[in-house]
């Protein structure tokens, strides 16, 4: 083996060169290759196995809450992650809906051999990407900038720009129970060297964790026994495109309950647990904690819920959603069997917990280029993130960014008031990370302006200037626009007489009106809505006709949503609109932060490590204060 290994390395030497490399075949490399190929650049994309793109590694679902809402901003950047959900999507539910429209998330249960083969019919029809299967185990670097990498096997490929996306592959250690498997997921080996080698170059790293629960045999399942959950009864999607839809049969999902015998059992197993008898020391999530956990964290709860989701249309396996376990298989068995509707139920994978590298992202510029080796970009959970969707993303932008700067232009970066993805990187380079980082509505200060109904608004311009939105896509959005632009003129200037609608009005248990009004005060009202006043208003009928029927429910629905909120709407673009001021203010370069004894000592050192570009991204590093900030203002002279 070690004369045949000799023989290859001497022989391969450089195969090939490009502008970019991406390392990575997930949900983050899929997005970085896909969306940099497509600008113009000529790219590899570097995988240990062609056959799992964009695998979905734990729960076979996309979206949520907050994540719905960055699936759909990359879809309406030009991104793929959206149009591949819905051609694979087994069940579809908009989630939140009884709060208001700010907090609405779609949430799509896919096929995940379908979602994985999409993604690899997508990649294969671009033209200027290429592929390679293999593990990148060295990086080459020429003085500070990335020049190449190394495989497995001494294959050598020249670039400009590299981007890595290793998921949980970096020194990615498995545990069932007191049991150890290296490996970045069930049935794959880890990627290791490379840790290390970033190490030696100066990059700071650490470990988290990350669970995964057992997958379960649906012909053992006593569904009887199951709360059923169906999603919407109507063919919702994520795409902003209109013709995007699955044709696979939709299923719905199943929910249980554990109970005291099954606690009871498994915490028999918390000697033998990895995270609590110190084997794993690594950062875990805490909004997605095992169920080991659970019943520590919240120890007064008789019972824990659960969901059987199915992981494909024809797939006889389902995923136990909610009882994630790093517990040894026997223990994991026989909890299992003490759950109503799994008395008889056969387990097809165990669970266990994954330990992988990941590195401090207040290493990285907003582009998510590294500030220690240029044209090296970081992307996905080697970040510190957790989630496809998160992943998805980075590797977005990091393929637009890592294309923007191999032609000398600047780097595409989202506000917090324009994107859930401008919030995420924000996030990451500024306050770094201290367990998995995982997006929710409330890390979003602007959430009424960041809705998922209006992704498209705010961002399909920008892909198109950008190159990556179709000029179809364009066309369908500026129709779309155009049709949303007429119904809120028309609620505006139609006056709604006095006996049309009163009693609608009584029996929603809202005033009558006692003189006319204009149709757009009228569904300010929280308890009227656009499609109770179709059939008593002609007009109103009339124009909703008029609009394309492909997008005709998502035009309304946008209309009621701005109409309803829109004090609430303006204010907070008021309130943006006042911090973006800050963002304008550039001090890149301009002090040396040590030495500026104005400034509190623990501002001088935050300052330091994260070299802020602009006052608006220094005001948001924990530490520096608002007085830090005036200090630094009164010596720009502002």
């Amino acid at each position: 083996m070690n004369v045949y290994y000799c023989l290859v390395k001497s022989i391969m030497k450089i195969l090939g060169e490009y502008d970019i490399i991406v390392v990575g075949g997930g949900h983050a490399g899929c997005e970085a290759a896909a969306s940099s190929a497509r600008l113009g650049s000529k790219v590899l994309l570097i995988t240990m196995d062609m056959n799992r793109f964009a695998q979905m590694s734990c729960n076979p679902a996309v979206g949520g809450i907050a994540k719905g809402q960055i699936v759909r901003e990359i879809d309406a950047l030009g991104g793929n992650m959206a149009i591949v959900t819905d051609l694979s999507t087994i069940q579809f539910r908009m989630l939140n809906l009884s709060k208001g429209p700010a907090m609405w998330s779609p949430r799509a249960q896919c096929d995940k051999i379908k979602f994985s083969e999409i993604w690899k019919k997508v990649l294969e029809s671009i033209e200027n990407l290429f592929f390679w299967q293999g593990t990148v185990v060295n990086l080459l670097i020429d003085g500070h900038t990335i020049s190449g990498v190394e495989t497995e096997i001494g294959a050598i490929f020249k670039c400009k720009s590299l981007i890595l996306t290793n998921g949980t592959f970096l020194n990615g250690l498995m545990h069932f129970g007191s049991v150890k498997i290296e490996g970045g997921r069930i049935s794959e080996s880890s990627a290791l060297g490379l840790t290390e080698n970033l190490a030696s170059l100066g990059f700071k790293s650490g470990r988290m964790k990350t669970g995964t629960p057992v997958r379960i045999d649906k012909r053992t399942i006593d569904f009887s026994k199951l709360e059923r959950q169906e999603g919407n009864s109507e063919n919702s999607h994520f795409s902003f495109l209109p013709n995007i839809k699955t044709e696979l049969k939709q299923l719905p999902c199943y929910i249980t309950y554990t109970n005291k015998k099954v606690h009871d059992i498994i915490k028999t197993g918390f000697d033998e647990s990895p995270l609590f008898n110190g084997t794993i020391k690594g950062l875990g999530p805490r909004y997605c904690p095992s169920i080991e956990t659970k019943l520590v964290t919240f120890s007064d709860k008789e019972q824990h819920q659960l969901f059987l989701e199915p992981e494909g249309e024809d797939s006889i396996e389902y995923y136990l959603n909610g009882f994630s376990s790093s517990l040894n298989y026997k223990v994991q068995n026989d909890a299992i069997h003490c759950i109503p509707g799994l008395e008889n139920v056969k387990i097809l994978k165990p669970g266990y917990a994954i330990e992988y590298d990941y590195f401090d992202p207040t290493q990285l510029k907003n582009s998510l280029e590294t500030k220690i080796i240029e044209n090296l970009f970081f992307a996905g959970q080697i970040n510190g993130t957790t989630g496809y969707e998160e992943a998805g993303a980075q590797g977005l932008m990091a393929g637009i960014n890592s294309h923007l700067k191999l032609k000398g232009l600047d780097p595409f970066i989202l506000d917090r008031n324009e994107a859930y993805i401008g919030v995420l990187i924000d996030d990451l380079i500024n306050k770094g990370v201290d367990e998995p980082y995982r997006m929710f509505t409330s890390r979003a200060e602007y959430r009424l302006l960041l809705r998922q109904d209006n992704a498209d608004e705010r961002l399909t311009n920008k892909g198109y200037r950008l190159g990556l939105v179709s000029k179809l896509r364009h066309d369908t959005f500026f129709k779309k626009t155009m049709f949303k632009v007429s119904l809120i003129e028309f609620c505006k200037n139609f006056t709604v007489k006095i006996g049309l609608v009163n009693d609608l009005l009584v029996s929603k248990g809202t005033s009558v009106l006692n003189a006319p009004i204009k149709l757009e005060l009228l569904l300010m009202r929280p308890q009227v809505f656009i499609n109770d006043l179709v059939c008593l208003i002609p007009e109103l009928q009339f124009e909703i006709n008029c609009i394309d029927l492909a997008v005709q429910k998502e035009v309304v629905e946008s209309v009621e949503i701005q109409i309803k909120y829109s004090g609430y709407i303006q204010r907070e673009k008021t309130v943006a609109d006042k911090y973006k001021r800050l963002e304008g203010i550039f001090i890149s370069g301009i002090f040396d932060f040590l030495n500026l004894e104005a400034l509190s000592t623990e501002a001088r050192q935050k300052l330091n490590k994260i070299q802020p570009t602009t006052i608006g991204q220094a005001s948001r590093i924990p530490g520096v204060s608002p007085s830090d900030i005036n200090v630094l203002l009164v010596l720009l002279g502002r």
